[in-house]
């Protein structure tokens, strides 16, 4: 892909888009810029992946064909401010913003800017680093189909995909965006069972996290219903179900449940 890439903002989950997309071979990384009020981390990033990087955010979205805003979402009013003059007045017509930011809209982002904006929202998640990331996205109005596609095939690269409408962007960040902090602790939690039972530390990681793997692998490629899939492993009377029994008691589905909808509530509410 012959474009340039500029990433404002450069924690956690930009570096593990950028890592996705460099080792896809898809874009090369002296074609990446990046800009961060954090500027040891970001030349520690920097340096790892081998991209460049960019004295202010205006530098990094000056030269770039496809702008990821990967900053927090109580300073996207402060970053657009600083890059908005490069579309103002018919310029930057054939640059692509894509906003990485829980509750932050198409109506909300395109008044920032002031214009007609080609727009990309994503929800992805760290396991992008992996190549394996789930990002939901949705398109507004001003993307051509070419610009759409060519920016799906670039998500594409670090992971699984899923088109939504935007009214469903606070429940993908409760399903997925956030959820891999609740996987890492129920494998986490998986782990202590077995070391209160006399297991070493490193081997219950291993095999917690091999289970998880796999049973999410089951769940894409068998077709079934994750119930039915819980019920293979349920034999009658048998140690299994004995250990569901228990995780029922604590109200592990309501927990879970409750978890998503606090992270859509907080995104739906952020300002």
């Amino acid at each position: 892909m012959n474009k340039k890439i500029g990433f404002i903002g450069c924690g956690h989950m930009a570096g593990a888009i950028i890592k996705g997309i460099i080792d896809s071979g898809l874009v090369p990384p002296e074609n990446i810029t990046a800009s961060a009020l954090n500027k040891e981390k970001l030349e520690k990033t920097a340096n790892n992946l081998k991209i460049r990087t960019a004295a202010s955010n205006f530098e990094a979205a000056k030269e770039a064909d496809i702008i990821f805003l990967a900053v927090k979402p109580n300073i996207y009013e402060n970053v657009i401010a600083e890059i908005k003059s490069l579309f103002l007045a018919g310029r930057g017509e054939d640059k692509l913003v894509v906003s990485m930011a829980p509750g932050k809209t198409f109506n909300y982002l395109e008044g920032l800017f002031g214009g007609k904006i080609k727009l990309l929202r994503i929800m992805p998640n760290t396991p992008a680093m992996l190549g394996e990331a789930m990002t939901a996205v949705c398109g507004n109005e001003y993307l051509t189909e070419n610009e759409y596609n060519t920016l799906i095939m670039l998500l594409k690269a670090f992971g699984r995909v899923q088109e939504i409408p935007e009214r469903l962007f606070d429940a993908a960040t409760g399903v997925a965006g956030s959820s891999p902090a609740f996987v890492f602790m129920f494998i986490e939690a998986l782990a202590d069972g077995a070391v209160l039972k006399g297991m070493p530390r490193d081997i219950a990681y291993t095999m917690a996290a091999q289970a998880v793997l796999g049973s999410a692998e089951m769940v894409l490629k068998s077709g079934l219903h994750p119930a039915q899939l819980k019920d293979m492993v349920c034999s009658p009377g048998g140690t299994t179900i004995e250990g569901v029994t228990a995780l029922e008691d604590k109200g592990l589905r309501a927990a879970v449940i409750n978890a998503v909808r606090a992270v859509c509530d907080k995104s739906a509410n952020i300002i």
